[in-house]
């Protein structure tokens, strides 16, 4: 047995009366002979049935006369299919909904009436208007719609609802905060004018308050002497008999309103398959609630976070004091919550009051700085805050007895709701805003809490402020530090002079010897011997200007410490020792690398504090803060270019710019090779080079591993100098070392390199031994195989190495002898002792002074034995031979390298 629908598919139909069945040639469809007005038939479009069909070929209507308008009505009673799929296939939903306007303007029903005034032009519903398919994207369009709110979609679904049960009229109620009913919409103008509010949520009242407290449905056909509602509809009705409530209930069952539907007196009374209808269509409600939240809330989001992003591109892009930031929050809290007028104050934490010096007059000429307001922390709206962190939103503020009225009355200004609330950074109050008189109401809730993420900007933003005015004070104030540090580490007017007037000499015998004495020139005399020797490199390149080279001469000798070694007299003699490189060699430096070499010498260790990068480590100092490697020579360097920053101290000015910066960049690299830690990967790769045969003058890399090479040979000089000059040196920087290890023992209670412990100065001569084989030679034999003439540093050297190591043998000696005498003193213990024996000094030692404990006599005389020269820059006395004696010393890099040389 087919199925129904086959059935009423292929059912044969009987031809329309008066018209006579054409044979089946004709092959015409019905719908092409037939003509309705307002519907545009194309043959095309309408579909082909099977031979059962009535609309076959062999029943088929013609045009003619005889049809007349009640024979197709006729038609269409009796057969429906045909005519809803006439008007699916061949109508458009515009027209069908003006069809359906038409009726229902002929029916007279009313619009429906809003309680503010607005009328609904069409009381069908949009939903009712549309196919099924359509409602969801309606939905969406109406949720979209930035003027959607919960009345408005609860009132669309109330008329989809009334709509569906054919109710004469509906009414809608909403919930409000303080939980009561209050009428958003009406279907009817014949109702009495209600009042805003319905009425509390509870029995034995109104049927809408009943259906809100029970949250079900409910159907009655005897509105009058219900005990559930005596009070019968929300809104009084004269002819109403029958209603349906139905409640509007969120998820998590909570109630936001009711619909109330209901029919007249006369009309048939509502049945439960129609109440099930209503509840079927409010079911919408909460989705589409829920919809319509989340939608509102993103975009709210969306709004907030473009305003906060603009906020912290307007303050954080242009901090330029607190007044600027100040000025800038306020205008920006209005805006936010859409306020009249906005203030903030700051907590003076120090004596716990508010304060505030910017205020919005409400004129063009606000936030005009004025006199700045003080008034304790436990005063006002903003005190109280302040205090307790609180945020207060106040509706009426002179209900409130915090407020102060004074404000008012001295200017006029009528104060009526207040949002204050606390503006933190790490967990402490900060600041206090308030926003005064919003323009369309009062303050709600969604203000409080988008003011909320705002004041975290603001809180950012007043700190970030002060740090820059702490910054800019502290700016100004190392300003002012510079200047006077400038005035006090520069050369006066009068040393100025009193050099100028100094003759520089045209020759000065015996300079470019390699045992020429440096320390045996005069303080005052210095200064003039480096303007000679810079004169002379100068001459090779271009012009100079004599006043800048004595001013920078000057300065550079006054920013070196009175420290026992690294001063003035050490920086003379390594500028000496590259000086006579320079002159005597056949080297293939050019010009500028040749006065960068000098001047890196004169400048290697400005301002040098006598201790070594290790202890500048060790103890936090803020140079090794700034400098993590080389720290000491980085700050050399740094020195070096503010010098020749300095007005009048430009000995570069001459130079071009590419020559300038190339020079500068020679300095440093210099400056930096002092460091030891550098020295031994230099002098490997100048090593390798130069046993392969690869060196080239033409190559920039090769020569300036030589100057790094170079200027290690230049701080070490003093180790190819005489003997007798050599050992005083020695004696001056291991004073230096022992002031280092004095402090570190009391510090961190120990001496981190034993060389620098006083307690174990016999070690002396052996670890000048391993100085001399680990570092000097090397540096000193790579030096003679690039540049012979240098030759002299070697000798030196193996001299001096020759007098180190009788010592060091001489020292094992007595160690020997002081075992052997601690083996005698071991056997002898258990012996009976009535008086200590009494020793006497060594015959072969003498004493001269602290420092050269462990020197023979015969290797110093009465000369040699005063050092005091060296500390206080006095000239050398004259020795026997006739000549001037030089004395070196190894620097603090030099004698710690030389430990770790000697334990490798």
């Amino acid at each position: 047995m087919s199925s129904p629908v086959r059935q009423m598919t292929h059912r044969r139909l009987p031809p329309l009366p008066g018209v006579a069945p054409h044979r089946r040639q004709t092959q015409r469809s019905p719908a092409a002979d037939m003509v309705i007005t307002g519907v545009t038939c194309n043959p095309a479009l309408v579909p082909h049935h099977s031979s059962r069909s009535v609309h076959s070929s062999s029943t088929m209507y013609a045009r003619s006369p005889d049809l007349q308008p009640e024979t197709v009505t006729q038609f269409l009673f009796d057969n429906p299919d045909f005519l809803d799929s006439f008007v699916q296939q061949h109508v458009h939903e515009d027209k069908i909904r003006q069809w359906s306007q038409r009726k229902h303007k002929v029916q007279g029903h009313n619009p429906v009436a809003l309680t503010n005034g607005d009328l609904i032009k069409d009381q069908r519903s949009n939903w009712k208007n549309c196919v099924q398919s359509k409602k969801w994207r309606i939905l969406q369009d109406l949720t979209k719609d930035n003027t959607t709110n919960k009345a408005r979609v609860f009132t669309e679904l109330a008329a989809c609802a009334a709509e569906s049960v054919n109710a004469d009229g509906h009414n809608l109620y909403l919930v409000d905060e303080q939980n009561q009913l209050f009428l958003a919409s009406k279907s009817s103008r014949n109702q009495r004018a209600p009042t805003a509010c319905v009425g509390r949520i509870e029995p034995r009242t109104s049927l809408p308050a009943y259906v809100a407290y029970t949250k079900e449905s409910l159907l009655t056909n005897s509105l009058l002497g219900d005990p559930r509602f005596p009070l019968g509809m929300g809104v009084e009705t004269e002819r109403g008999v029958s209603a349906i409530a139905v409640p509007l209930l969120h998820g998590n069952n909570l109630i936001l309103g009711v619909v109330e539907l209901y029919r007249n007196y006369g009309s048939m009374p509502f049945s439960p398959e129609e109440e099930e209808v209503a509840e079927m269509m409010l079911v919408w409600a909460d989705i589409c609630m829920e919809y319509v939240e989340m939608y509102n809330s993103m975009m709210k989001q969306r709004k907030l976070n473009d305003f906060l992003l603009a906020v912290t591109k307007s303050i954080f892009q242009d901090i330029v004091s607190m007044d600027t930031v100040i000025m800038k929050i306020m205008n920006y809290a209005k805006k936010l919550v859409i306020a009249d007028r906005a203030s903030l104050f700051l907590v003076d934490t120090k004596s716990r009051e508010l304060y505030a010096r910017i205020f919005d007059t409400g004129r063009v000429e606000e936030h005009i700085p004025q006199k700045e307001i003080r008034f304790p922390m436990d005063r006002g709206v903003a005190g109280h805050v302040a205090s307790t962190g609180e945020v207060l939103n106040i509706a009426d503020a002179y209900t409130d007895s915090r407020f102060n009225r004074d404000v008012d009355l001295q200017t006029g200004y009528r104060t009526k709701s207040i949002l204050c609330m606390p503006i933190y950074n790490r967990g402490n109050i900060i600041g206090v805003v308030q926003m005064v008189n919003k323009i369309d109401g009062v303050f709600t809730k969604a203000d409080e809490e988008s003011f909320e993420t705002f004041a975290i900007y603001c809180g950012l933003a007043l700190h970030h402020a002060k740090l820059y005015d702490k910054i800019r004070r502290s700016e100004q104030k190392y300003r002012v530090a510079v200047e006077v540090l400038s005035y006090h580490s520069q050369c006066n007017d009068e040393e100025y002079m009193l050099t100028k007037n100094v003759p520089i000499p045209s020759d000065i015998p015996d300079i470019l010897d390699y045992d020429y004495s440096p320390w045996a020139i005069d303080s005052d005399h210095k200064p003039v011997y480096v303007l000679y020797m810079m004169r002379d490199i100068f001459k090779m390149h271009s012009q100079f200007d004599l006043d800048d080279m004595i001013r920078f001469t000057l300065t550079v000798r006054k920013n070196y410490r009175n420290v026992p070694y690294h001063n003035w007299a050490h920086a003379f003699s390594v500028a000496h020792a590259m000086f006579t490189v320079i002159k005597t060699s056949e080297h293939r430096f050019t010009p500028i690398e040749c006065l960068a070499l000098y001047v890196a010498c004169l400048c290697h260790d400005l301002d040098h504090r006598g201790k070594t990068n290790a202890f500048m480590v060790k103890s936090a100092s803020p140079l090794a803060a700034i400098y993590s490697t080389s720290t000491m020579e980085h700050h050399h360097f740094n020195h070096t270019v503010t010098i020749l920053q300095n007005e009048g101290h430009n000995i570069f000015k001459h130079l071009t710019s590419a020559e300038y910066k190339q020079i500068l960049s020679d300095i440093r690299h210099c400056i930096l090779a002092t460091d030891l830690a550098l020295f031994f990967a230099n002098r490997s790769r100048l090593q390798d080079i130069a046993d392969k045969g690869e060196f080239s003058w033409d190559n920039a890399d090769h020569r300036r591993l030589v100057m790094a090479n170079s200027m290690t040979a230049a701080d070490l000089c003093s180790m190819y100098k005489p003997w007798k000059l050599q050992v005083q040196l020695v004696d001056v920087i291991m004073e230096e070392f022992w002031q280092q290890g004095d402090q570190e023992k009391i510090k961190i209670g120990y001496v981190q390199n034993p060389i620098m412990d006083r307690d174990k100065v016999n070690e002396l001569p052996e670890s000048q031994v391993g100085f001399l084989v680990g570092i000097c030679l090397p540096c000193y034999e790579v030096m003679a195989q690039i540049l012979p003439e240098t030759k002299p540093m070697v000798n030196g050297a193996v001299a001096n190495l020759k007098k180190w190591r009788e010592l060091a043998d001489k020292e094992a000696l007595e160690k020997e002898k002081e075992k052997e005498r601690e083996k005698q003193t071991e056997e002898t213990q258990d012996e009976v002792i009535k008086e200590p024996p009494v020793t006497k000094p060594s015959d072969d030692v003498n004493v001269t002074s602290e420092k050269s404990t462990l020197l023979p006599a015969d290797v110093l005389d009465d000369s040699a034995s005063d050092t005091s020269f060296l500390a206080a820059d006095k000239p050398l006395p004259d020795p026997p031979s006739g000549r001037t004696s030089n004395t070196s010393v190894p620097s603090e890099k030099t004698v710690l390298s030389s430990q770790s040389e000697e334990s490798r």
